[in-house]
């Protein structure tokens, strides 16, 4: 049954406007295109474009969908009154007041919701031990295909003499490469086919939810229409910024009705809500899907074997015609690397600060095997983890359906079991409430559902959501059981500072001076990401609020006025995210002083060494001098004082000693000369051979 079906109807009339925005026609016009591809369609949306007829259905313009008022559909959704009644609301003391400039932030309201955790069920829970130990076995034996992998590579480049030696030895021969078949698997293991990516589908009704994994070739369907017990469905896709993810948000904002527009918090021309987030990998399984990814991508023909591969598991209707098309207005190819490349996260120094993402072709592009060695690695409570990004776009319907996509897989919540939840499969994170931001938000509406919403609408609980995911990482979760990255980072930099006064070493300093500029970096990255979050939920705050300005004027009052209000998830969320960017600001400052006082400390012990070096100079000058005056008496002396004939049984003379002694004085001074050299003839010789390559071109 329909949420709306036993409430009182409004005794009002309905507008002119509301009308004309609930007709079919205009609710067609304003669909909104997507942003990766919006320049695209309008395009090549016309039927003069054959690709466009051909490869996909035609899209309206963007600049139609600015529609203010709320359809009839969603004034079914939502609770109305009759004016009286509403008046009545009104009069009652108890009834907040929305729309006001004064926010009242009741942090016991929060914090209680925030630390909330559903029951955990032991079958569910043998269920998830069941899961993690059958991908830990999957991921065993993917990962002795990776090793063989591997140690083909390294040895593909060895110096000569190893090739020599490999024909004596076992030892320095080149490895077999693994069979293409073993190699098809281990692609498909780390970089699924975009088909068999697994998706989790969220119901959220009054006093119930259900969580659903189905897999991207399916998800068509489940955007379609949802059951009548379903006030929101939550989809969310581990895709990253490309061709699949455009082709998915395209087609979902397509297929129902416009939500809300966040016009502040959103781009221009494009009211969705999109961040940044941080999170910690394992630094193995990030090195290994870093190798996997350019070592096949770079083996010869292996491609070829992909491409049957490509569309494996995809049922659905317009996801595959949808790519097609999308590739072919890019100017790209819609091939099994480009498609899988976005599951990849971004290292800190990858890229600048999201300010706004672009569309299928600026995703991440590798540009080398070897992971960064990050300074919070140093720390021991984070040697084995990796910070990195990952963007989190969400896209919203009017009808009751979220669609979120990152590829974010990694650790949100930090607590003792840190080096335990990075050791856990990828795929079984999202059932890991107590370290998945995205699995603890279903977790803490698990039980009761919407219930306790303030508002059983699709923005609501977008708004939680991005308040939940924008804050992490962090240790609130688990009660300040580990340290948190802040923590972590004032340690580190405590310990360059010692480093500082440490004695001079040759090359010591060169390496201190990259853990500085290493550091400074992580920070200089992590302060932008903060300060865009800040931004995005000041903005965002903004949106909120005109939103319930709205809803006074038309008498929609909240589902839930006990509940935690959007404002309050704002607010706090704003908070948090404030105090961790000051503390990073705070933090870089301290590093860049620091590093300020290291150069100004090694200046003066280079000028203490210059004085230390000018006095050992104005020696060595006496000792040459004396050096010059005495070494030729010494040479004379000894050669005219030599009596060789005067030796008994000998007939030896000067030639004899000249062609013994010159020729190993010779050779002495000659090998000395090459081995002092040898740098600067390995560079003439390779300069030599480069121009005489050149010139018989």
């Amino acid at each position: 049954m329909s949420r709306g079906a036993d409430r009182e109807e409004p005794m009002w009339e309905l507008t002119e406007d509301i009308r004309r925005a609930s007709s079919p026609s205009e609710r067609h016009d304003g669909r909104r295109h997507s942003s990766s591809a919006s320049s695209s369609s309008q395009s090549t949306g016309n039927s003069g474009d054959a690709r466009g007829s051909a490869g996909r259905r035609s899209r309206p313009s963007v600049s139609s969908a600015t529609a203010a008022l709320a359809t009839v559909r969603e004034q079914k959704e939502h609770r109305t009154l009759s004016w009286k009644t509403a008046a009545a609301a009104e009069d009652r003391p108890s009834e907040p007041r929305f729309g006001s400039e004064e926010t009242v932030l009741s942090s016991k309201n929060v914090l209680t919701n925030f630390e909330k955790v559903a029951s955990r069920d032991p079958e569910t829970e043998r269920k998830r031990r069941e899961q993690v130990a059958r991908y830990g076995a999957q991921n065993r034996s993917q990962q002795d295909v990776y090793r063989r992998l591997r140690r083909w590579a390294d040895k593909k480049s060895r110096p000569a003499k190893d090739v020599l030696l490999g024909l004596f030895s076992e030892k320095y021969q080149q490895p077999p490469l693994p069979e293409h078949k073993e190699l098809v698997k281990l692609a498909k293991h780390y970089y699924p086919p975009r088909g068999e990516l697994k998706v989790h589908v969220c119901d959220f009704g009054e006093g119930q939810a259900k969580h659903t994994e189905i897999t991207l070739g399916d998800v068509e369907e489940y955007w379609q229409q949802k059951p009548d017990w379903v006030d929101v469905r939550w989809i969310h896709a581990p895709l990253g910024i490309g061709l699949a993810h455009s082709s998915i948000e395209d087609i979902f904002l397509h297929d129902g009705e416009k939500g809300r527009e966040f016009e502040k918090a959103g781009r221009s021309g494009w009211p969705y809500l999109e961040t940044e987030v941080l999170n910690f990998r394992s630094q193995d399984n990030f090195q290994e899907m870093r190798d996997v990814y350019l070592l096949l991508n770079e083996l010869e023909g292996f491609e070829e074997r992909l491409e049957e591969h490509i569309w494996d598991g995809d049922n659905n209707s317009s996801f595959h015609s949808d790519v097609n098309w999308r590739a072919g207005h890019l100017g790209i190819k819609a091939n099994y690397w480009n498609m899988a490349a976005s599951d990849m996260p971004w290292q800190l120094s990858e890229g600048i600060a999201m300010g706004g993402f672009g569309g299928p072709t600026e995703g991440l592009q590798p540009i080398g095997r070897h992971i960064e060695k990050q300074t919070l690695s140093s720390h021991p409570f984070f040697a084995k983890s990796q910070i990195v990004r990952n963007p989190f776009r969400t896209f919203h319907r009017g009808d009751g359906f979220l669609l979120t996509l990152s590829p974010m897989a990694g650790v949100n919540f930090l607590d003792k079991n840190l080096s335990k939840h990075l050791a856990e499969p990828i795929d079984a994170m999202f059932d890991n409430d107590t370290a998945s931001a995205v699995g603890h938000v279903y977790k803490a509406f698990a039980e009761r559902g919407t219930s306790t919403w303030h508002r059983k609408t699709t923005e609501w609980f977008l708004i939680y959501l991005l308040s939940e995911v924008g804050c992490t990482p962090h240790v609130l979760r688990q009660g300040y059981n580990a340290p948190p990255m802040e923590s972590a980072y004032s340690v580190v930099i405590q310990d360059l500072k010692r480093r500082r006064f440490e004695p001079w070493v040759r090359n010591e300093t060169v390496k201190l001076v990259r853990e500085y500029l290493n550091c400074v970096d992580e920070l200089t990255t992590i302060r932008l990401i903060l300060q865009k979050k800040v931004e995005l939920f000041q903005t965002l705050l903004l949106d909120v609020k005109k939103f319930e300005a709205d809803d006074l004027k038309s008498r929609i009052l909240p589902d839930n006025p006990a509940g935690e209000t959007a404002e309050d998830r704002i607010n706090f969320a704003l908070k948090m995210v404030k105090a961790q960017h000051d503390c990073f600001e705070r933090l870089l400052i301290d590093v860049k002083g620091s590093m300020n006082a290291l150069f100004q400390l090694r200046s003066i012990e280079q000028n203490e060494l210059a004085i230390v070096s000018d006095s050992q100079n104005r020696a060595i000058l006496v000792f040459t001098g004396v050096t010059i005056i005495f070494l030729p008496l010494s040479f004379f002396t000894s050669y005219y004082g030599m009596n060789l004939t005067g030796i008994v049984d000998t007939t030896l003379s000067q030639k004899y000693f000249w062609k013994v002694c010159g020729s190993v004085a010779f050779l002495i001074v000659l090998f000395v000369s090459l081995g002092a050299y040898r740098h600067r003839l390995k560079r003439m010789m390779v300069v030599r051979k480069i121009k005489s390559g050149g010139s018989m071109v």
